[in-house]
């Protein structure tokens, strides 16, 4: 679909907007409050404030000197090279780059990335940060801390059922500027909380309002009486997706566990309306027999490279060597999985296979949501199975303690390869890749600048050694979405954070209260 727009123009306004009002009852939000862009001038570096109009038709800009990573083989890396940024798109990619009439941002010192991806997050949980600190998916009849309170129990059938379509806007829009606030540029927002359409507005509307590219998750609710899962996805595509040319997208969730009936319909949906297809799989959640179904052909539905699988833990082998074979994607969610008893992440499968995942965080209930987190636990998780593998090929006696790896041994993986997982592989699983991913001419600039001179990282030696084994969230300096500066020198821009910190503590007042449970710091964890 055409969105009728300028290639360059920001395509905020072609998403459908309900207002804050309806989900707030004062007028807060990500882009309201005053311009925070100062006034450019040609060639001129910028101090204090980003270039102006940033992300707009005919606004230029030179992102110069920094060691760029471009993720595209194409393009390459560079020591010190600037990045040409013209409306939404980048332009050029060399050390050198001439524009007279741009303005400036000074990258030395900077590392410059394509954004991060995320590639499944729940949203609509924040209010419910750390409260499974210890948490397992499930009460294992243990009795202890980490059995109750769960994450079944506790978050999808005891608070998720208690959010209004306000809480739901709320948390999803904190979540986003979090996430922003890190440098993830892209998410998928796994949305389970649809018991209306109304609380669908509300998610869709905070998507918006966050400024970053998003792929909204149509996933079901509570079923409750006036819930539309699936049948709702025309309604939402007519109102909130009339163009595919914008920043927030849709997914449809196809959960195989809500039984066929369900499953098959919103399949079909899906395929009808061209959208991909997300579904949670879990071994140790009991989904193993019905993804085997549908592995086998026997489960209703043909899995294609429309099909992105969560988790994918506790999977036969014939389930996976099929779901591979029809170009199906899997996105692995590193420090959850080894936490919450989703069983082992499979990366040493997926190197067997030939196949690559994406990263996510999935919920913040129990751990943090920034890239960084992400890239670290895939790699020293992987790393620390493969090293006791090539171990325990030796005996630990010299001269057999230090063994060479058998052949058929997994390579281990390196931090190139969790930089991809978290850029260019996000994209590639959420159908972005056309758009971002990688800085390279002719895509939109979705583009974060590290600080490499701060007191954790400085000397840099490496590039991508600095981005995975040494920085965090501190080290963001600048974010870029669409060509537009969403954050300028550690400081995220358009947003009251105070108001909105406070709107989402009246959100967690209110469910806690529902859900009759004690507002107690110390009893949770």
């Amino acid at each position: 679909m055409s969105s009728g727009h300028d290639e360059n123009e920001p395509r905020e306004g072609s998403t459908a907007r309900t207002g804050r009002r309806h989900f707030l009852k004062t007028a807060t939000g990500a882009a309201a409050g005053t311009s925070l862009f100062a006034t450019g001038r040609a060639e001129a570096r910028v101090g204090d404030q980003p270039p102006k109009g940033s992300g707009h038709r005919g606004r230029r800009y030179v992102i110069r000197g920094g060691a760029v990573m471009s993720m595209d083989p194409g393009v390459g890396n560079f020591e010190a090279a600037d990045i040409l940024v013209e409306g939404r798109k980048i332009v050029e990619i060399r050390p050198g780059v001439r524009a007279a009439d741009a303005a400036v941002i000074d990258a030395r010192g900077r590392i410059v990335l394509p954004g991060f991806v995320d590639t499944h997050h729940h949203l609509f949980e924040t209010a419910e940060r750390a409260f499974l600190a210890n948490g397992l998916l499930l009460d294992d009849g243990s009795g202890s801390p980490s059995a109750y309170p769960n994450y079944r129990d506790h978050i999808l059938q005891g608070f998720a059922r208690v959010y209004r379509p306000e809480d739901v806007y709320i948390n999803s829009l904190f979540a986003g500027l979090s996430q922003l606030d890190a440098g993830v540029t892209a998410v998928l927002d796994v949305s389970q909380i649809h018991h209306s359409p109304e609380h669908t507005d509300a998610a869709i509307q905070a998507l918006a309002d966050t400024g970053r590219r998003s792929a909204f998750g149509f996933f079901e609710g509570d079923g409750r009486a006036g819930a539309r899962y699936p049948e709702d996805a025309y309604r939402i595509r007519d109102k909130w997706f009339r163009s595919d040319d914008q920043l927030v997208t849709m997914i449809m969730g196809g959960e195989l566990h809500l039984g066929r009936e369900v499953y098959t319909r919103s399949w079909a949906i899906a395929r009808e309306l061209g959208l991909k297809i997300a579904a949670h799989s879990v071994g140790s959640w009991g989904m193993r027999p019905v993804l085997d179904d549908v592995a086998r052909g026997t489960g209703g539905v043909e899995v294609g490279s429309d099909n992105l699988f969560i988790h994918m833990t506790g999977m036969s082998d014939e389930t996976w060597r099929r779901f591979r074979d029809a170009g199906a994607q899997v996105s692995v969610a590193f420090p959850i999985e080894m936490t919450m008893r989703h069983g082992t992440p499979p990366i040493l499968k997926m190197q067997q296979l030939g196949m690559e995942p994406s990263l996510s965080s999935d919920v913040e209930t129990t751990m943090a949501a920034d890239p960084f987190t992400q890239m670290r636990s895939a790699m020293t998780m992987q790393r620390m199975i493969v090293n006791q593998m090539i171990l325990d090929q030796g005996d630990l006696v010299p001269p057999n303690n230090w063994p060479t790896p058998a052949p058929g041994t997994p390579e281990l993986l390196t931090v190139r390869d969790v930089l991809r997982y978290a850029t260019i592989n996000g994209a590639k699983h959420l159908g972005l890749d056309g758009r971002t991913g990688t800085l390279t001419p002719g895509k939109e600039a979705d583009i974060v600048l590290l600080d490499a001179t701060a007191l954790n990282v400085a000397p840099l030696n490496s590039v991508p050694g600095a981005v995975v084994s040494l920085m965090d969230r501190t080290n963001v300096e600048t974010v870029i979405v669409a060509g537009k500066v969403r954050k300028w020198k550690g400081q995220l821009l358009d947003a009251n954070l105070d108001r909105l910190r406070r709107d989402l503590e009246a959100s967690r007042d209110h469910l806690f209260r529902a859900m009759g449970l004690p507002r107690d710091l110390f009893a949770w964890s």
